[in-house]
């Protein structure tokens, strides 16, 4: 599970000095970049501030307490089974991880001057910190009005997606809620699959810095749908300082939640699916051209989200995915808009099918285990030498663990132009960097290699 971690120096922790006009929208703090980036306050805010939306945030609680949080937190719960329904923090290791996805999201300013880039939203906090524990967050949130679903943790799975969070962010889809998953930070070390963002349904967004340019750390998996800004990212902690200069996924798919929440307050009538259609397919280009499984589709522009004309045909490969899963459940692919629930148990007279299934997927190692000594043969004779790394695996979204990509300042703004390969196109998989720190559980940086310090207007 991925965790809260303020990165190098001393000086991480932000004085309080900036103080939010009463009624007033606030404007972003110097270190929240992603706003220039973004283009939030003159492109986004005047279209969609997030009124209406209430998302939940599965992680270790929020500190509901903090001026940040002003007339933003709605009750939540705490299915760890503590007291406080998710309106506490319950993060002491690494400052507050929950309190920092919310404030990424829905911080009204308060005492720090942060603000998140959907500040009219409201937050649901659930704690949750465990596969069954999100599993039955996730049905609560569905089940109690959240319309977006932020969660920033990830837990290695071998398997794939565990059936109990398969049948939840089923049940959630069906309840026409938008589920977005951190892809994780080990994609330069183990690069596990991990769920929940191996499940089908998830937007799982992978961490961009400032440039553009893929974090080292972020997970290689065909499931990374998008990328957001995550290295490095400044939020609150839950004792209400700044914790500055954190990077990884976790901070991007809260990001990510938050610009879905713009996109659901705009159009209230649009479905689950036409959202995450909309973001992927308004998605601009990053690394090799077309879809790369560092990036997905691309960095997430909310401008374009909010305003792209997007036709029907437009790729959706989260929600192919999940229509694969759901005809295996009888429940035919539909989702959004759409309250019956997701068949939660397979029937007894499916033997013949999964039968079947089991003579096909014999046949197809067969085919695979020849293919493989052609392969060994030709190699032995040719001497060629290894393949390039592609894709694979999702460890935890979190903050921390591995160099981060700081180069100069934001670009004007991210928006600008066509995209360079649209979704769906076919790309290369870079080689997974080599060097830095990967785990569910990463280190604070300690100046890496290479790195000249934060772009200009972070403060340590």
């Amino acid at each position: 599970m991925t965790r809260f971690l303020a990165a190098a120096g001393a000086g991480s922790m932000l004085a309080l000095t900036v103080a939010t006009p009463a009624g007033a929208v606030p404007g972003p703090r110097s270190e929240q970049w992603w706003f220039s980036a973004w283009e939030i306050q003159k492109k986004v805010w005047p279209v969609s501030q997030g009124a209406g939306v209430t998302v939940a945030v599965i992680d270790t609680g929020v500190n509901a307490s903090l001026p940040e949080f002003q007339g933003a937190v709605v009750p939540g719960a705490d299915l760890e089974g503590g007291s406080g329904g998710g309106r506490t923090d319950t993060d002491t290791a690494t400052g507050g991880h929950g309190t920092g996805m919310a404030a990424l999201i829905a911080s009204q300013g308060g005492r720090t001057g942060f603000v998140g880039v959907a500040p009219q939203s409201k937050i649901m906090p659930l704690t949750a910190k465990s596969p069954p524990t999100i599993a039955k967050a996730i049905r609560h949130a569905a089940d109690n009005g959240a319309k977006v679903v932020s969660i920033s943790q990830g837990f290695p799975a071998r398997g794939g997606c565990q059936p109990d969070l398969q049948q939840a962010v089923g049940h959630a889809i069906q309840k026409d809620v938008v589920v977005v998953v951190s892809a994780g930070n080990q994609g330069n070390a183990a690069n596990p699959s991990n769920n929940p963002a191996n499940c089908a349904g998830v937007l799982a967004v992978g961490a961009v810095d400032n440039k553009k340019n893929a974090w080292v750390g972020t997970q290689r998996q065909p499931y990374v749908a998008v990328a957001a800004p995550g290295a490095p990212v400044t939020s609150v902690g839950r004792n209400g300082a700044l914790v500055g200069n954190v990077i990884g996924t976790s901070q991007a798919a809260a990001l990510t939640s938050g610009v879905a929440a713009l996109v659901r307050s705009k159009n209230p009538q649009m479905s689950n699916r036409e959202v995450v259609q909309r973001i992927i397919a308004s998605a601009v280009d990053a690394g090799p051209p077309g879809k790369d499984n560092m990036t997905g589709a691309g960095v997430v522009i909310p401008e374009r989200a909010l305003t792209a004309t997007v036709p029907k045909s437009a790729p959706n490969p989260v929600f192919d995915k999940y229509d694969q899963w759901a005809k295996t459940q009888g429940a035919g692919g539909q989702a959004g808009g759409s309250s019956a629930p997701v068949a939660e148990t397979q029937n007894n007279d499916d033997r013949n099918s999964i039968i079947t299934l089991v003579i096909a997927v014999g046949a197809i190692l067969a085919v695979v285990l020849v293919a493989v000594i052609i392969l060994f043969v030709v190699k032995r004779k040719s001497g060629g030498g290894r393949p390039p790394s592609g894709g694979g695996g999702y460890g935890g979204g979190g903050y921390g663990g591995g160099p981060g990509q700081q180069a100069g300042g934001p670009p004007p703004g991210w928006g600008a132009g066509a995209p360079q390969g649209g979704p769906g196109q076919s790309g290369g998989y870079p080689r997974p960097p080599q060097g830095g720190q990967g785990g569910g559980y990463p280190t604070p940086p300690q100046g890496p290699p290479g790195q000249q310090g934060p772009p200009p207007g972070y403060r340590r």
